[in-house]
């Protein structure tokens, strides 16, 4: 499938088939709290997938996950439905914003010195509302990529000027398209699946460089939930029968095999908890 028409259909296909969370004011509780003696906190920025968002209601979010497993103190800034852009100039969600963006937020947290791990995982929200709807979605695609790092390295550099040393991990996500491969409201399934590989290896490809030049750490979420796997590696599934091993485990780590929704299910945000913790060690 040429890189123009791909783009077409994975913008228009993820517009139509998910609803962006459009919630703002309100996110995954934020374990807050007094601080115990030592206890460092950890700070989660970002979109839907930091707050648990899910069809089904939100639940346990990876940041959850990993504060628990480290003994942090989690303040998860992340906001259903927001853009890069919006990292840096809308209000945060969760008790602990007051009205600050989820960038200024941090960095106020980052200069009490208690501060030992942010995550940030953005992006997916840049390119599906405009460009299911432009006129060229490949330019279209393009100019978002582009906005995206620069926001992206706005926010960086703002959160290195007050904590050089802090541990910071950058993400991406599963490649949920490969789930197009069984889904019926996706007639060019397979097609789909092959050619969206490859788009997410540039798009992540493009991601890791950025955060690598602020000294991040990048978690290659598509990478370590098999999207990168030969699709011709079959396993059998209890639902779909005989598919390719990556599309199975996207079927089992996310909710868009059945619901065509993108965001992770409990296994999801576990393999993503796992993913951030091995790239920040």
């Amino acid at each position: 499938m040429p890189r123009f028409v791909l783009v077409i259909a994975l913008v228009t296909a993820l517009a139509a088939c998910t609803s962006r969370p459009q919630d703002t004011t309100s996110a995954a509780p934020v374990a807050g709290g007094d601080l115990k003696a030592g206890q460092q906190i950890y700070i989660s920025l970002g979109d839907s997938y930091a707050t648990g968002f899910s069809p089904v209601g939100n639940g346990e979010s990876f940041a959850d996950i990993i504060a628990k497993r480290e003994g942090l103190n989690l303040v998860n800034l992340a906001c259903n439905g927001v853009t890069s852009a919006e990292l840096l100039t809308e209000p945060a969600c969760g008790p602990e914003a007051n009205g600050r963006t989820q960038i200024d937020a941090t960095v106020d947290e980052l200069r009490t010195g208690r501060v030992g791990l942010v995550t940030l995982v953005i992006g997916g929200n840049d390119l599906v509302e405009p460009c299911a709807v432009a006129d060229n979605p490949l330019e279209c695609a393009t100019g978002a990529l582009t906005d995206t790092k620069t926001n992206i390295a706005t926010a960086l550099t703002r959160i290195r000027e007050a904590a050089p040393d802090v541990t910071i991990v950058g993400l991406t996500y599963p490649d949920v398209f490969l789930g197009a491969w069984v889904n019926p409201a996706f007639p060019n399934g397979e097609e789909l699946a092959r050619s969206s590989v490859s788009l997410y290896e540039d798009f992540n490809g493009e991601m890791a460089t950025e955060y690598a030049k602020f000294g991040a750490k990048f978690a290659d979420i598509t990478k370590t939930t098999g999207g990168y796997g030969a699709l011709t590696e079959l396993t059998e599934h209890p639902k779909y029968g005989q598919i390719p091993a990556s599309v199975a485990e996207v079927c089992t780590l996310t909710y868009f095999c059945d619901q065509s929704d993108v965001h992770p299910t409990p296994a999801g945000h576990q393999a993503i908890a796992d993913a951030i913790m091995a790239a920040g060690h």
